[in-house]
């Protein structure tokens, strides 16, 4: 069953809190830094959607559009603190189709910030919204295939795979293959 707007809780600005991390809806004042940290191109290489250079014109674009995903009801989009609010670790977010009643998961960490866990525990926080709060019936994600990093994040959570979209997507040239990954509002909740 889908949940109407009525019965499911409104999609608004929240905080949402780990044992390290917060996450809260992006604000104008994240810019200066979430410039040096999305700018880096081992970010910009790890992901489908971010260009490089990333200007300061694509971080006030991309706030605009995370305000549209909070106004429209489609999805949550967060920035990524240390759990005392200084600290920018990178983004995440749940674009939601309502019509299906799932959301496409995407999320990146600054480089300083690989290897330390943030990345599973963020997009745990995530996947608990989106099911819990949200009360969607599926989530997904993908990766390039060269990036398996990523995937071991989504298999850590219980995301199952679901296929490879072979030369899915081109980027600075080449051709990338995309894994994708899915899991469903019953096996998040057992």
């Amino acid at each position: 069953m889908i949940p109407s707007k009525q019965t499911r809780e409104p999609v608004q600005p929240v905080v949402l809190t780990t044992e390290r991390l917060m996450l809260r809806r992006w604000r104008r004042e994240d810019i200066p830094a979430m410039l040096p940290l999305i700018g880096a191109r081992e970010v910009a290489a790890t992901t489908l959607r971010i260009p490089n250079p990333y200007t300061q014109e694509d971080a006030e674009k991309f706030l605009e559009y995370c305000d549209g995903v909070w106004e429209k009801d489609e999805g949550a989009r967060f920035a990524i603190f240390l759990r005392d609010g200084e600290q920018l670790v990178g983004g995440i977010g749940l674009v939601v189709n309502r019509q299906h009643n799932h959301a496409e998961l995407g999320y990146w960490i600054g480089v300083p910030f690989w290897n330390h866990g943030y990345c599973t525990e963020a997009v745990r926080a995530a996947l608990d919204h989106g099911f819990a709060t949200l009360k969607l019936h599926r989530i997904y994600a993908t990766h390039f295939a060269n990036n398996p990093a990523s995937g071991r994040v989504m298999q850590k959570l219980g995301m199952k795979h679901e296929g490879i979209m072979r030369q899915h997507i081109l980027k600075w040239g080449e051709f990338m293959d995309v894994e994708m990954y899915g899991i469903l509002a019953e096996q998040w909740l057992r």
